[in-house]
């Protein structure tokens, strides 16, 4: 089992026809993503992806047409806020932002936004997440991963990619690794994932993995001495 995201994950790309967008929206799909649709505002009707993937001008279009339940946001830093509001007001429960520099201001409205309409944001400035044999949702590299009982939770994009590497070079199996970014404002804590992670009956233990500044690892930490049963 995995958590936030699986085998039957409906994937919109926010940010589609743009380079990091397409790009990556590749390295989903060639790992088995289920990527729906794509979002670019003036383009709907195009394809992307060699033609593999249709492109709406709303995300309301995109989740209606084809029934997606998660978006990810590739969008320059000054239009991330609006286009992860864009996502929350079409009822998607699960948006993942990998946009780096958004505005902190803006970060302030959107969490007090999405905490009202009760949509999950992952990110931003994060590098998303990955269910291995599932569901890649972000930049994580794939075949670095592979299906086991261990959850990983990190702050830091690159420290996510060497202990999955090395958890993977030990015969260590991953059931769902979440980069939570470490921007002063994001969606999703490490409280937030460790909470998942408990009620996971096949994450086994966790590894969590956190960077200089603020007062979350402590608060981790606290969660994990009052509240977890798996060590961590």
């Amino acid at each position: 089992m995995s958590i936030l995201v699986n085998k039957d994950t409906r994937l919109i790309v926010q940010g589609i026809t743009g380079r990091e967008g397409e790009f990556h929206s590749q390295q989903m799909l060639e790992y088995g993503t289920r990527v729906v649709a794509g979002v670019t505002p003036g383009k709907g009707g195009q394809r992307a992806c060699d033609g593999r993937v249709p492109v709406f001008d709303t995300v309301v279009e995109a989740a209606v047409e084809t029934g997606a339940n998660v978006s990810i946001v590739y969008v320059p830093a000054r239009f991330a806020a609006d286009a992860i509001l864009e996502a929350a007001d079409a009822g998607l429960p699960l948006v993942v932002c990998i946009s780096e520099g958004v505005p902190t201001l803006d970060m302030i409205e959107v969490r007090a936004y999405l905490d009202l309409k009760g949509t999950r944001l992952v990110g931003p400035n994060c590098p998303g997440l990955l269910s291995p044999g599932e569901a890649k949702v972000g930049i994580i590299p794939g075949h670095i991963a592979t299906p086991g009982p261990v959850g990983v939770v990190s702050r830091s994009g690159t420290l996510t990619y060497e202990v999955v590497y090395a958890l993977t070079a030990r015969g260590i199996g991953q059931t769902t690794c979440v980069g939570i970014g470490g921007d002063p404002i994001i969606g999703t804590t490490f409280i937030d994932v460790l909470e998942l992670f408990e009620n996971d009956p096949l994450t086994e233990q966790v590894v969590l993995i956190g960077e200089i500044g603020g007062t979350d690892e402590e608060r981790a930490a606290r969660f994990v001495a009052e509240r977890m049963t798996k060590p961590v």
